[in-house]
């Protein structure tokens, strides 16, 4: 079974020859698009291109982008590529900030990116002996369904947990023995501070070997926290709703960078604030167009993720591009005092620091003044305050340090804060500006 899901006539194909089975493939999704898909056929008029200009991959750069706000012309159907009655799944996005995005599936695009995870898991080193416990959430969102089939599809033990529930989640570990977790990042560093506290033992009274992390970006001192906590090797998932799901970019064994599936996408890199190429080593957008979607195929779609393009051969052997660990969403960036900051940046020193929990929260208020609230670690809490306000400094004097802006830090004990068990919400503006 494992054997099946390594490609090496894919995984292992030279950079031509990569390029040259991803042209073929753009050719038919543009034309396809552009005969059946009314919406892309007026986009691709009032942009003065036509499927005969596509003479290159290069030439893509002709084409305008998708954005979220085409996904809502003549919603929910307008970009569909095949009839409704060839369509056989809908899932959809949050819908936090309006009406949710409508996402359509084929049979064939469901194989195509349970085969993706299949992939995946087996460069991570999983097999049909592996037991996977999938605590993200079932239902409209493409996470937990997309890697419960991928997973099933290699031959693996699924237990469909869905997240929440804590004290469940550990005796299901222990009961049936599961060695790999598919969870937010927020979420699974909850549950090893929960292991660690029950005083259970990683590695004798639970079995994990790995855990797969995505849904929401998170630090490399966020991963390395939890396989130390766990003692597991966290790999990074990526994917979108809009892409089929996780299983558009995941990390080997060398753990320096997420491959996308080059057979599946076509990547690109580019200025935010421009839409023009950026070289890699550069950060910018994260734009995909997908190559074997047939239901809802979607040409240079802008996810608002921001990465940078990694060059260079890899340990693995395998040719497919590399991007780094997503930096955070475009729209998630906020400014303080002038400054750019992104989460993720506030979490890296956080968790880098002795005595930190697993949760923070950022506060913004008033006339553009930032608060940081973390938990901590339960033994401070023992009456000694000069110890308190020395791990505060050290916090604040690092944030400093990080950010080129003084937050105010407020030190909490460990579950004051609210827990997430699906994406992690970890800024709250409450600012007057």
């Amino acid at each position: 079974m494992v054997k099946r899901y390594f490609r090496p006539e894919i995984e292992l194909l030279s950079r031509d020859a990569l390029k040259e089975l991803q042209f073929k493939r753009l050719k038919k999704i543009i034309n396809k698009v552009y005969n059946l898909v009314p919406h892309y056929r007026e986009k691709f008029k009032r942009a003065g291109v036509k499927p005969s200009n596509l003479k290159s991959l290069e030439d893509i750069r002709l084409f305008p982008f998708t954005t979220r706000e085409d996904l809502f012309v003549d919603y929910p159907f307008g970009l569909l590529a095949e009839p409704l009655e060839k369509v056989v799944r809908l899932h959809t996005s949050s819908g936090t900030t309006g009406k949710p995005k409508a996402l359509f599936f084929s049979k064939e695009d469901i194989k195509a990116q349970a085969e993706l995870i299949a992939r995946s898991l087996v460069m991570s080193g999983a097999t049909a002996s592996d037991i996977l416990q999938n605590s993200m959430t079932y239902g409209l969102f493409t996470g937990a369904l997309v890697m419960h089939y991928g997973a099933e599809l290699l031959g693996m033990l699924v237990i469909p947990a869905g997240p929440g529930n804590t004290e469940r989640q550990i005796e299901l570990m222990q009961t049936f023995g599961t060695t790999c977790i598919h969870m937010t990042p927020s979420y699974a560093l909850y549950v090893a501070t929960i292991i660690q506290e029950r005083g259970i033992r990683p590695g004798i009274d639970i079995k994990l070997k790995r855990a797969y992390l995505g849904a929401e970006p998170y630090s490399e001192e966020t991963r390395r926290k939890i396989e130390t906590m766990l003692k597991v090797e966290v790999y990074n998932c990526y994917g979108l709703s809009e892409m089929g799901g996780p299983g558009v970019g995941f990390e080997c064994p060398a753990k320096d960078g997420l491959h996308i599936w080059e057979d599946a996408f076509l990547v690109e890199v580019v200025n935010p604030n421009t839409g023009e190429p950026l070289n890699p080593g550069e950060v910018g957008e994260l734009v995909l167009t997908t190559l074997n979607r047939t239901a809802m195929p979607l040409i240079r779609y802008r996810t608002k993720d921001l990465t940078t393009l990694l060059e260079g051969p890899c340990h693995c052997g395998r040719t497919h591009i590399k991007i780094a660990r997503i930096l955070g969403r475009a729209d998630d960036m906020f400014i303080v005092r002038g400054v750019n900051i992104f989460p993720q940046q506030i979490e890296g020193v956080l968790m880098s620091i002795k005595g930190v929990a697993q949760n923070y929260q950022i506060i913004l208020e008033g006339y553009d003044e930032m608060t940081i609230k973390v938990e901590i670690d339960r033994e401070f809490f023992d009456g000694r305050i000069e110890r308190i306000l020395k791990l505060r400094e050290e916090i604040t004097e690092r944030l400093r340090q990080a950010l080129q802006v003084r937050p105010k830090v407020e030190l909490v004990e460990p579950g004051t804060l609210p827990i997430s068990e699906g994406k992690a919400k970890r800024v709250i503006d409450k600012r007057v500006l």
